[in-house]
């Protein structure tokens, strides 16, 4: 019983301080749109647009497996 209220203290702690990040207007988490996925950012970053160019690459010789 003693491990299971120190662990549900520890998450109300962590939950807390959590909160007050969302509280001050913390930027949420963000992903990278750096993978095969569709891409939702308005400005791609570079691993996005160098994985599009080599797409667009491949499909300018006919080879899609790249």
């Amino acid at each position: 019983m003693g491990y299971f209220l120190a662990t549900f203290i520890f998450m109300l702690i962590v939950i807390a301080i959590m909160a007050v990040g969302v509280i001050f207007g913390r930027n949420a988490i963000k992903g990278s749109c750096g993978g095969t996925g569709n891409c939702i950012c308005t400005e791609k970053c570079d691993k996005r647009k160098k994985f599009e160019a080599q797409q667009a690459a491949a499909a300018a010789k006919g080879d899609l497996s790249a």
